[in-house]
């Protein structure tokens, strides 16, 4: 297929669409419009930017594959659906056969954060606010973090999941007020705040082109809108998780349907929420919905350690677990692959040691290890054939564990799997991210963090 497609957004989800786009063979051009004045970044490593563990730099993404065009600081300010144009807040029109909507949330944090001063304090006690109030307190800032809820994270945590998040937070030194709303800047006694109260999905350009809207944009299962030259991907799409993952699936089908290569419907990857937060293991896999069949709970309060399962047909439907690494990587495994749960289940809860599938060698070339740098197995495979061959100069030639680190355990075992197989120096790359829900699957393993992003006021 050729034309010219213009990408509206320049975030991770437009990023993953224009490197899939040119592995793909795209033969068309490809213009990309950037309301923010600087190149494609890693969002989900603003805290950390901002708590001063991570230099501004390291955020950057690669540079867009050649023959892509991107136009920064821009904002486009309408679309013209029967000339198939976009018109631009400095006046200028671009043409497109194929449009993609992928204007992310609006929110108030961008790339040209700053370190925080002083006391901090932290307004919203999400995945987000947690995640940020735990770095800040980590790089040695007092810390407030006031939430409207009953526990932190309360709106994907049960109730003890929560206690324990929240005990974890204090441990640290947090201070944490929750059930509290509205309060005014001058009454948290802060030398900055930071909001992290959610984000809306930015649907400016959708609704100046007068196509459908609820709370995102509508497509349908083919991340099509109500018009065929315009599709919506990431965190603008209605009824979307607002997780990478899904943002990476999204980008790699719709690659895939406008090359060609696939012309099935848009399967999303399964749901796994992984809170980055130094030394205590959270996961969510999927979500609460009817009754289940079965749900199997275990506790161990002195040690910080809870899980509840809900088992649907005998297989993992909804999980939260804190405290249980072990646990964590079994029944992921088990959810990610829709595996029937073994009959005992304590030692499932207690951290069985996963089956010779979880090996490095077992992992699709589409496994993302480092999702905060967007590193794949056939990445990592395609950097050893070219001589990197220990963790850190595998490290140097893909930024891998340069973000949160959380990948540096993965690392670590690709690397001694492909020095004990020929496969690392005989096996090519495939062809990038697979369609299949197999595929999916492998792209949603690993831990991934949702997309909203805090608001800092000073």
């Amino acid at each position: 297929m050729t034309g010219r497609i213009v990408v509206v957004g320049n975030g991770l989800a437009a990023h993953r669409l224009t490197e899939r786009l040119a592995a793909f063979g795209y033969a068309g051009s490809v213009t990309v419009l950037g309301a923010e004045p600087r190149p494609a970044y890693q969002r989900p490593l603003l805290p950390w930017v901002l708590a001063g563990s991570l230099p501004a730099e390291a955020l950057d993404l690669p540079a867009p594959p050649g023959g892509v065009t991107v136009r920064t600081g821009v904002r486009v300010t309408g679309a013209d659906r029967a000339a198939r144009t976009v018109t631009c807040a400095d006046g200028t029109v671009e043409p497109y056969d194929t449009l993609v909507l992928a204007t992310g949330a609006r929110h108030g944090l961008t790339g040209d954060v700053r370190p925080a001063r002083g006391r901090v304090a932290v307004v919203g006690g999400g995945v987000l606010g947690v995640e940020t109030a735990a770095a800040l307190r980590r790089r040695g800032h007092e810390v407030l973090l006031a939430h409207a809820g009953p526990y932190p994270m309360h709106r994907v945590l049960d109730a003890v999941a929560g206690e324990r998040v929240a005990a974890y937070l204090t441990g640290l030194g947090v201070e944490l007020r929750c059930g509290v709303r509205g309060e005014a800047d001058d009454s948290l006694g802060a030398d900055t705040v930071v909001r992290c109260t959610g984000a809306v999905p930015d649907t400016a350009v959708a609704r100046a082109a007068g196509l459908p809207v609820r709370r995102g944009v509508v497509v349908d299962d083919r991340l099509c809108t109500a018009d065929p030259a315009i599709h919506a991907i990431g965190a603008c799409v209605d009824g979307g998780d607002g997780l990478l993952a899904t943002g990476r699936a999204q980008a790699d089908h719709l690659a895939a349907l406008l090359t060609g290569r696939t012309t099935a419907a848009y399967a999303p990857p399964p749901s796994i929420l992984r809170p980055r937060l130094q030394g205590l293991d959270v996961a969510v896999m999927g979500r609460p919905g009817e009754e289940p069949d079965e749900a199997v709970t275990f506790a161990d309060p002195s040690g910080g350690r809870h899980a509840r399962l809900e088992l649907t047909g005998g297989r993992v439907r909804h999980a939260v677990l804190v405290g249980l690494p072990e646990a964590i990587a079994t029944v992921g495994q088990l959810y990610d692959q829709s595996r029937p749960v073994p009959g005992d289940r304590l030692p499932l809860l207690l951290g069985a040691a996963p089956t010779s599938d979880d090996a490095p060698e077992s992992w699709p070339d589409a496994h993302v290890l480092c999702h905060c740098n967007n590193v794949t197995k056939a990445d990592i495979a395609q950097a050893w054939r070219r001589g990197a061959r220990t963790p850190d100069s595998l490290t140097t030639a893909t930024r891998a564990t340069t973000g949160c680190g959380g990948c540096t355990t993965a690392l670590r075992s690709l690397c001694t799997a492909l020095a004990r197989s020929k496969d690392g120096d005989e096996r090519q790359p495939g062809p990038g991210p697979g369609l299949t829900a197999a595929a999916h699957r492998g792209e949603a393993r690993r831990a991934v963090t949702p997309l909203p992003l805090p608001e800092v006021v000073r």
